[in-house]
Protein backbone atom coordinates (compact mmCIF):
# COMPACT_ATOMS: atom_id res chain seq x y z
CA UNK A 1 0.00 0.00 0.00
CA UNK A 2 2.89 2.35 0.92
CA UNK A 3 4.63 1.62 -2.40
CA UNK A 4 1.40 2.25 -4.30
CA UNK A 5 0.90 5.59 -2.46
CA UNK A 6 4.47 6.67 -3.31
CA UNK A 7 3.91 5.79 -6.96
CA UNK A 8 0.69 7.82 -7.04
CA UNK A 9 2.40 10.74 -5.34
CA UNK A 10 5.28 10.65 -7.90
CA UNK A 11 2.78 10.50 -10.74
CA UNK A 12 0.85 13.44 -9.37
CA UNK A 13 4.11 15.36 -8.87
CA UNK A 14 5.00 14.75 -12.53
CA UNK A 15 1.51 15.82 -13.56
CA UNK A 16 1.76 19.06 -11.62
CA UNK A 17 5.18 19.75 -13.19
CA UNK A 18 3.70 19.16 -16.65
CA UNK A 19 0.78 21.49 -15.92
CA UNK A 20 3.20 24.22 -14.84
CA UNK A 21 5.29 23.91 -18.00
CA UNK A 22 2.27 23.87 -20.29
CA UNK A 23 0.67 26.83 -18.54
CA UNK A 24 3.73 28.97 -19.32
CA UNK A 25 3.84 27.95 -23.01
CA UNK A 26 2.71 30.30 -25.80
CA UNK A 27 1.87 27.39 -28.11
CA UNK A 28 -1.49 26.79 -26.41
CA UNK A 29 -2.55 30.36 -27.16
CA UNK A 30 -1.36 30.17 -30.76
CA UNK A 31 -3.39 26.99 -31.35
CA UNK A 32 -6.34 28.26 -29.26
CA UNK A 33 -6.19 25.13 -27.11
CA UNK A 34 -5.47 26.66 -23.71
CA UNK A 35 -9.02 26.36 -22.29
CA UNK A 36 -9.47 22.81 -23.57
CA UNK A 37 -6.12 21.56 -22.26
CA UNK A 38 -6.46 23.31 -18.91
CA UNK A 39 -9.92 21.83 -18.42
CA UNK A 40 -8.67 18.35 -19.33
CA UNK A 41 -5.70 18.60 -16.99
CA UNK A 42 -7.89 19.90 -14.20
CA UNK A 43 -10.36 17.03 -14.57
CA UNK A 44 -7.53 14.48 -14.73
CA UNK A 45 -5.87 15.90 -11.65
CA UNK A 46 -9.18 16.01 -9.84
CA UNK A 47 -9.88 12.38 -10.73
CA UNK A 48 -6.42 11.39 -9.48
CA UNK A 49 -6.94 12.99 -6.12
CA UNK A 50 -10.45 11.55 -5.87
CA UNK A 51 -9.08 8.05 -6.43
CA UNK A 52 -6.55 8.52 -3.60
CA UNK A 53 -8.97 9.75 -0.86
CA UNK A 54 -11.32 7.18 -0.24
CA UNK A 55 -31.25 9.47 42.00
CA UNK A 56 -34.35 7.41 41.68
CA UNK A 57 -33.47 5.84 38.52
CA UNK A 58 -33.61 2.13 37.74
CA UNK A 59 -30.18 0.73 36.95
CA UNK A 60 -30.64 -2.85 35.75
CA UNK A 61 -27.75 -5.09 34.84
CA UNK A 62 -28.03 -7.00 31.56
CA UNK A 63 -26.29 -10.29 32.39
CA UNK A 64 -26.34 -11.37 28.74
CA UNK A 65 -24.45 -8.28 27.54
CA UNK A 66 -20.83 -8.83 26.57
CA UNK A 67 -18.29 -6.03 26.48
CA UNK A 68 -19.02 -3.58 23.66
CA UNK A 69 -16.20 -2.18 21.56
CA UNK A 70 -16.80 -0.40 18.26
CA UNK A 71 -14.54 -1.33 15.35
CA UNK A 72 -12.14 1.14 13.77
CA UNK A 73 -13.29 2.57 10.48
CA UNK A 74 -11.38 1.41 7.42
CA UNK A 75 -9.88 4.36 5.59
CA UNK A 76 -6.59 5.05 3.86
CA UNK A 77 -6.35 8.82 4.08
CA UNK A 78 -7.98 11.77 5.81
CA UNK A 79 -11.02 12.45 3.65
CA UNK A 80 -12.37 16.00 3.65
CA UNK A 81 -15.70 15.03 2.10
CA UNK A 82 -18.68 14.19 4.30
CA UNK A 83 -20.68 11.04 3.87
CA UNK A 84 -24.38 11.27 3.09
CA UNK A 85 -25.23 10.41 6.73
CA UNK A 86 -22.79 13.01 8.05
CA UNK A 87 -24.21 15.71 5.80
CA UNK A 88 -27.73 14.84 6.93
CA UNK A 89 -26.57 15.04 10.57
CA UNK A 90 -24.95 18.44 9.94
CA UNK A 91 -28.12 19.78 8.33
CA UNK A 92 -30.30 18.48 11.18
CA UNK A 93 -28.10 19.88 13.95
CA UNK A 94 -27.64 23.23 12.21
CA UNK A 95 -31.39 23.61 11.76
CA UNK A 96 -32.00 22.65 15.39
CA UNK A 97 -29.36 25.14 16.55
CA UNK A 98 -30.94 27.96 14.55
CA UNK A 99 -34.58 27.20 15.34
CA UNK A 100 -34.36 26.03 18.97
CA UNK A 101 -31.04 26.76 20.70
CA UNK A 102 -30.40 30.31 19.52
CA UNK A 103 -33.83 31.67 20.59
CA UNK A 104 -33.44 30.05 24.04
CA UNK A 105 -29.85 31.10 24.66
CA UNK A 106 -30.21 34.68 25.89
CA UNK A 107 -32.79 33.92 28.60
CA UNK A 108 -30.96 30.73 29.62
CA UNK A 109 -27.78 32.74 30.14
CA UNK A 110 -29.59 35.55 31.94
CA UNK A 111 -31.45 33.17 34.29
CA UNK A 112 -28.44 30.82 34.65
CA UNK A 113 -30.52 27.73 33.99
CA UNK A 114 -30.72 24.95 31.43
CA UNK A 115 -34.13 25.12 29.70
CA UNK A 116 -36.26 22.14 30.78
CA UNK A 117 -37.76 21.78 27.30
CA UNK A 118 -34.34 20.82 25.93
CA UNK A 119 -34.49 17.48 27.75
CA UNK A 120 -37.48 16.56 25.62
CA UNK A 121 -35.77 17.79 22.48
CA UNK A 122 -32.77 15.56 23.26
CA UNK A 123 -35.10 12.55 23.34
CA UNK A 124 -36.89 13.61 20.15
CA UNK A 125 -33.58 14.08 18.33
CA UNK A 126 -32.50 10.66 19.54
CA UNK A 127 -29.16 12.28 20.33
CA UNK A 128 -28.04 9.70 22.89
CA UNK A 129 -28.77 6.84 20.49
CA UNK A 130 -25.99 8.15 18.22
CA UNK A 131 -23.61 6.96 20.97
CA UNK A 132 -25.27 3.66 21.95
CA UNK A 133 -24.06 0.50 20.16
CA UNK A 134 -26.46 -1.34 17.88
CA UNK A 135 -26.56 -4.28 20.31
CA UNK A 136 -28.44 -2.03 22.73
CA UNK A 137 -30.80 -0.42 20.24
CA UNK A 138 -28.52 2.45 19.29
CA UNK A 139 -27.18 3.34 15.85
CA UNK A 140 -23.42 3.19 16.50
CA UNK A 141 -21.96 0.29 14.50
CA UNK A 142 -18.41 1.63 14.43
CA UNK A 143 -16.46 4.54 15.85
CA UNK A 144 -18.12 7.77 14.74
CA UNK A 145 -15.69 10.30 16.21
CA UNK A 146 -15.76 12.55 13.17
CA UNK A 147 -19.55 12.61 13.20
CA UNK A 148 -19.53 13.35 16.94
CA UNK A 149 -17.32 16.42 16.58
CA UNK A 150 -19.51 17.60 13.68
CA UNK A 151 -22.57 17.27 15.94
CA UNK A 152 -20.80 19.35 18.61
CA UNK A 153 -19.73 22.03 16.15
CA UNK A 154 -23.10 22.54 14.54
CA UNK A 155 -25.08 22.50 17.79
CA UNK A 156 -22.72 25.16 19.16
CA UNK A 157 -23.69 27.49 16.33
CA UNK A 158 -26.87 28.00 18.33
CA UNK A 159 -25.16 28.39 21.71
CA UNK A 160 -21.98 27.09 23.32
CA UNK A 161 -23.45 26.50 26.79
CA UNK A 162 -26.65 24.82 25.64
CA UNK A 163 -24.70 22.58 23.26
CA UNK A 164 -22.38 21.55 26.11
CA UNK A 165 -25.38 20.68 28.28
CA UNK A 166 -27.06 18.68 25.52
CA UNK A 167 -23.89 16.71 24.84
CA UNK A 168 -23.14 15.84 28.46
CA UNK A 169 -25.04 12.53 28.67
CA UNK A 170 -24.21 11.74 25.04
CA UNK A 171 -20.51 12.07 25.86
CA UNK A 172 -20.73 9.89 28.97
CA UNK A 173 -22.29 7.12 26.86
CA UNK A 174 -19.45 7.52 24.34
CA UNK A 175 -16.87 7.19 27.12
CA UNK A 176 -18.52 4.08 28.59
CA UNK A 177 -18.75 2.49 25.14
CA UNK A 178 -15.12 3.31 24.39
CA UNK A 179 -13.55 2.46 27.75
CA UNK A 180 -16.08 0.75 30.02
CA UNK A 181 -15.33 -2.62 31.58
CA UNK A 182 -17.79 -5.43 31.00
CA UNK A 183 -19.31 -4.86 34.46
CA UNK A 184 -19.73 -1.13 33.89
CA UNK A 185 -21.23 -1.58 30.42
CA UNK A 186 -23.64 -4.30 31.47
CA UNK A 187 -25.03 -2.02 34.16
CA UNK A 188 -24.89 1.48 32.70
CA UNK A 189 -25.18 1.06 28.91
CA UNK A 190 -28.15 -1.19 29.46
CA UNK A 191 -29.67 1.42 31.81
CA UNK A 192 -29.22 4.22 29.25
CA UNK A 193 -30.88 2.06 26.62
CA UNK A 194 -33.85 1.24 28.88
CA UNK A 195 -34.38 4.69 30.44
CA UNK A 196 -33.82 7.76 28.27
CA UNK A 197 -34.38 10.09 31.25
CA UNK A 198 -31.08 9.13 32.91
CA UNK A 199 -28.69 12.09 32.87
CA UNK A 200 -24.95 12.08 33.26
CA UNK A 201 -22.03 14.47 33.54
CA UNK A 202 -18.27 14.67 33.98
CA UNK A 203 -16.32 15.85 37.03
CA UNK A 204 -12.75 16.54 35.89
CA UNK A 205 -11.84 20.14 36.83
CA UNK A 206 -10.44 20.89 40.29
CA UNK A 207 -10.11 24.08 42.33
CA UNK A 208 -6.42 24.44 41.54
CA UNK A 209 -4.55 27.32 39.85
CA UNK A 210 -3.34 26.22 36.40
CA UNK A 211 -5.12 22.91 36.88
CA UNK A 212 -3.27 19.90 35.47
CA UNK A 213 -5.59 16.91 34.83
CA UNK A 214 -2.64 14.56 35.40
CA UNK A 215 -2.02 15.90 38.90
CA UNK A 216 -5.21 15.27 40.83
CA UNK A 217 -6.11 16.11 44.41
CA UNK A 218 -9.21 13.92 44.26
CA UNK A 219 -8.26 10.43 45.46
CA UNK A 220 -9.69 6.97 44.90
CA UNK A 221 -9.31 4.49 47.74
CA UNK A 222 -9.59 0.74 47.26
CA UNK A 223 -11.07 -1.17 50.19
CA UNK A 224 -12.36 -4.76 50.16
CA UNK A 225 -12.61 -4.74 46.38
CA UNK A 226 -14.66 -1.52 46.36
CA UNK A 227 -13.54 1.97 45.33
CA UNK A 228 -14.38 5.15 47.25
CA UNK A 229 -13.86 8.74 46.04
CA UNK A 230 -12.63 11.54 48.29
CA UNK A 231 -12.11 15.09 47.05
CA UNK A 232 -13.62 18.08 45.29
CA UNK A 233 -14.47 18.92 41.69
CA UNK A 234 -15.62 22.23 40.25
CA UNK A 235 -17.34 23.55 37.11
CA UNK A 236 -19.34 20.33 36.75
CA UNK A 237 -21.94 20.81 34.02
CA UNK A 238 -25.57 20.23 35.02
CA UNK A 239 -24.35 18.75 38.30
CA UNK A 240 -27.62 19.00 40.22
CA UNK A 241 -29.66 17.22 37.54
CA UNK A 242 -27.20 14.41 36.78
CA UNK A 243 -27.84 10.86 38.00
CA UNK A 244 -24.33 9.57 37.41
CA UNK A 245 -20.87 11.12 37.11
CA UNK A 246 -17.58 10.20 35.48
CA UNK A 247 -14.94 11.41 37.93
CA UNK A 248 -11.18 11.60 37.46
CA UNK A 249 -9.19 10.64 40.56
CA UNK A 250 -5.74 9.46 41.54
CA UNK A 251 -5.35 5.76 42.27
CA UNK A 252 -1.98 4.42 43.38
CA UNK A 253 -0.23 7.46 41.94
CA UNK A 254 -1.98 7.24 38.54
CA UNK A 255 -4.88 9.26 37.12
CA UNK A 256 -7.95 7.08 36.53
CA UNK A 257 -11.65 7.62 35.80
CA UNK A 258 -14.48 6.27 37.94
CA UNK A 259 -18.23 6.11 37.51
CA UNK A 260 -20.50 6.77 40.44
CA UNK A 261 -24.15 7.43 41.16
CA UNK A 262 -25.61 10.48 42.79
CA UNK A 263 -26.07 9.81 46.50
CA UNK A 264 -26.19 11.50 49.90
CA UNK A 265 -22.42 11.43 50.36
CA UNK A 266 -22.02 14.08 47.62
CA UNK A 267 -22.31 17.75 48.58
CA UNK A 268 -23.42 20.21 45.90
CA UNK A 269 -22.39 23.85 45.90
CA UNK A 270 -23.35 26.21 43.10
CA UNK A 271 -20.31 27.75 41.40
CA UNK A 272 -21.42 30.20 38.69
CA UNK A 273 -18.66 31.21 36.30
CA UNK A 274 -17.96 34.02 33.84
CA UNK A 275 -19.40 31.89 31.05
CA UNK A 276 -21.28 28.60 30.66
CA UNK A 277 -24.04 30.06 32.83
CA UNK A 278 -26.81 28.02 31.21
CA UNK A 279 -25.04 24.78 32.21
CA UNK A 280 -25.68 25.49 35.92
CA UNK A 281 -22.07 24.73 36.86
CA UNK A 282 -21.54 23.48 40.42
CA UNK A 283 -18.85 22.18 42.76
CA UNK A 284 -19.10 18.59 43.99
CA UNK A 285 -17.54 17.43 47.25
CA UNK A 286 -17.12 13.65 47.54
CA UNK A 287 -16.89 12.04 50.96
CA UNK A 288 -16.07 8.35 50.62
CA UNK A 289 -18.51 8.06 47.73
CA UNK A 290 -18.70 4.48 46.37
CA UNK A 291 -17.67 4.10 42.74
CA UNK A 292 -16.76 1.65 39.99
CA UNK A 293 -13.58 1.92 37.96
CA UNK A 294 -14.56 2.91 34.43
CA UNK A 295 -12.13 0.82 32.42
CA UNK A 296 -9.82 -2.11 32.69
CA UNK A 297 -6.60 -3.03 30.91
CA UNK A 298 -7.34 -1.09 27.70
CA UNK A 299 -8.17 2.24 29.38
CA UNK A 300 -6.06 5.18 28.16
CA UNK A 301 -6.36 8.30 30.32
CA UNK A 302 -4.50 10.52 27.84
CA UNK A 303 -6.81 9.52 24.99
CA UNK A 304 -9.80 10.03 27.31
CA UNK A 305 -8.70 13.66 27.80
CA UNK A 306 -7.90 14.10 24.11
CA UNK A 307 -11.43 13.06 23.10
CA UNK A 308 -12.79 15.65 25.52
CA UNK A 309 -10.54 18.34 24.08
CA UNK A 310 -11.74 17.57 20.55
CA UNK A 311 -15.38 18.00 21.56
CA UNK A 312 -14.62 21.22 23.44
CA UNK A 313 -12.69 22.58 20.46
CA UNK A 314 -15.47 21.60 18.05
CA UNK A 315 -17.97 23.60 20.10
CA UNK A 316 -15.55 26.54 20.03
CA UNK A 317 -15.45 26.36 16.21
CA UNK A 318 -19.24 26.33 16.00
CA UNK A 319 -19.51 29.36 18.27
CA UNK A 320 -16.79 31.18 16.32
CA UNK A 321 -18.82 30.57 13.16
CA UNK A 322 -21.77 32.22 14.89
CA UNK A 323 -19.58 35.21 15.84
CA UNK A 324 -18.30 35.57 12.28
CA UNK A 325 -21.78 35.38 10.76
CA UNK A 326 -23.19 37.93 13.21
CA UNK A 327 -20.28 40.31 12.63
CA UNK A 328 -20.66 40.14 8.85
CA UNK A 329 -24.36 40.99 9.08
CA UNK A 330 -23.69 43.79 11.59
CA UNK A 331 -20.83 45.27 9.56
CA UNK A 332 -22.94 45.33 6.39
CA UNK A 333 -25.89 47.01 8.13
CA UNK A 334 -24.04 49.42 10.43
CA UNK A 335 -23.18 52.70 8.68
CA UNK A 336 -20.63 55.34 9.62
CA UNK A 337 -19.80 58.45 7.58
CA UNK A 338 -22.32 57.44 4.96
CA UNK A 339 -21.20 53.86 4.24
CA UNK A 340 -21.29 50.41 5.86
CA UNK A 341 -18.40 49.80 8.23
CA UNK A 342 -17.64 46.61 6.25
CA UNK A 343 -16.14 48.94 3.61
CA UNK A 344 -13.35 49.82 6.02
CA UNK A 345 -10.28 47.66 5.58
CA UNK A 346 -9.67 47.32 9.32
CA UNK A 347 -13.10 45.70 9.77
CA UNK A 348 -12.98 43.63 6.58
CA UNK A 349 -9.51 42.27 7.43
CA UNK A 350 -10.62 41.38 10.95
CA UNK A 351 -13.53 39.33 9.60
CA UNK A 352 -11.29 37.73 6.96
CA UNK A 353 -8.88 36.70 9.71
CA UNK A 354 -11.79 35.09 11.56
CA UNK A 355 -12.61 32.96 8.52
CA UNK A 356 -8.97 31.87 8.08
CA UNK A 357 -8.56 31.00 11.75
CA UNK A 358 -11.84 29.07 11.89
CA UNK A 359 -10.83 26.95 8.90
CA UNK A 360 -7.43 26.25 10.47
CA UNK A 361 -9.07 25.23 13.76
CA UNK A 362 -11.53 22.95 11.99
CA UNK A 363 -8.82 21.28 9.90
CA UNK A 364 -6.77 20.36 12.97
CA UNK A 365 -9.84 19.00 14.76
CA UNK A 366 -11.02 16.93 11.80
CA UNK A 367 -7.52 15.60 11.20
CA UNK A 368 -7.24 14.43 14.81
CA UNK A 369 -10.76 12.97 14.74
CA UNK A 370 -10.04 11.11 11.50
CA UNK A 371 -6.90 9.53 12.96
CA UNK A 372 -8.73 8.56 16.16
CA UNK A 373 -11.61 7.09 14.18
CA UNK A 374 -9.28 4.77 12.27
CA UNK A 375 -7.53 3.64 15.45
CA UNK A 376 -4.29 5.56 14.91
CA UNK A 377 -2.36 7.68 17.41
CA UNK A 378 -3.83 11.17 17.54
CA UNK A 379 -2.46 12.75 20.74
CA UNK A 380 -0.17 15.19 18.92
CA UNK A 381 -2.94 16.36 16.59
CA UNK A 382 -5.45 16.73 19.46
CA UNK A 383 -2.91 18.69 21.49
CA UNK A 384 -2.20 21.05 18.58
CA UNK A 385 -5.93 21.51 18.01
CA UNK A 386 -6.43 22.48 21.66
CA UNK A 387 -3.52 24.95 21.57
CA UNK A 388 -4.79 26.64 18.41
CA UNK A 389 -8.44 26.69 19.48
CA UNK A 390 -7.59 28.03 22.94
CA UNK A 391 -5.76 30.97 21.38
CA UNK A 392 -7.89 31.72 18.34
CA UNK A 393 -11.29 31.21 19.98
CA UNK A 394 -10.47 33.93 22.50
CA UNK A 395 -9.15 36.19 19.73
CA UNK A 396 -12.28 35.73 17.61
CA UNK A 397 -14.49 36.42 20.63
CA UNK A 398 -12.51 39.58 21.38
CA UNK A 399 -12.58 40.74 17.76
CA UNK A 400 -16.33 40.15 17.63
CA UNK A 401 -16.85 42.49 20.58
CA UNK A 402 -14.45 44.99 18.98
CA UNK A 403 -16.30 45.07 15.64
CA UNK A 404 -19.58 45.85 17.38
CA UNK A 405 -17.90 48.57 19.43
CA UNK A 406 -20.11 49.75 22.29
CA UNK A 407 -22.85 47.35 21.20
CA UNK A 408 -20.46 44.45 21.70
CA UNK A 409 -20.33 45.27 25.41
CA UNK A 410 -24.09 45.06 25.92
CA UNK A 411 -26.47 42.12 26.34
CA UNK A 412 -28.56 43.52 23.51
CA UNK A 413 -26.29 41.55 21.19
CA UNK A 414 -25.18 37.92 21.68
CA UNK A 415 -21.48 38.58 20.99
CA UNK A 416 -20.66 39.37 24.63
CA UNK A 417 -22.16 36.01 25.66
CA UNK A 418 -20.16 34.17 23.03
CA UNK A 419 -17.03 36.01 24.17
CA UNK A 420 -17.56 34.83 27.76
CA UNK A 421 -18.26 31.24 26.73
CA UNK A 422 -15.33 31.02 24.31
CA UNK A 423 -12.85 31.94 27.03
CA UNK A 424 -13.65 28.59 28.65
CA UNK A 425 -11.91 26.82 25.74
CA UNK A 426 -8.49 27.56 27.23
CA UNK A 427 -9.50 27.02 30.85
CA UNK A 428 -11.97 24.18 31.31
CA UNK A 429 -11.28 20.45 31.01
CA UNK A 430 -14.89 19.50 30.44
CA UNK A 431 -14.44 15.77 30.01
CA UNK A 432 -16.90 15.65 27.09
CA UNK A 433 -16.11 12.62 24.96
CA UNK A 434 -16.25 12.19 21.20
Amino acid sequence: MKIMTNMVNKAQGFGLSLITKMASSDVLDQLKLRKFVEKSLYQGSKAGYKTLSKTQKAFKTNKDLHKQRLNNQEKSLFDLSYSEDQQMTIDTMSQFAADILYPLAASADQNENFPTELWQYIEELGLNFYALPEALGGVAAEKNILSNVLIAEHLAKGDFSLAAGMLSTFSVINAITQWGSEQVQALYLNSFAQDSSIRASFAIQEVTPAFNPYQLKTKAISRDGQYFIQGEKTLVLLAESADIFLVSAELNGQAEVFILRRDESIQFKKSPAMGLKATETATLIFNQTPALRLGDEDFNYTAFLDFGNLMWCAMAVGTCEAVKKYCIEYANERTAFGEPISHRQSVAFMIADMAIEIDAMRMLILNAASLAESGQTFHREAYLARLLCAEKAMKIGTDGVQILGGHGFTKEHPVERWYRDLRATAIVHSGLHA
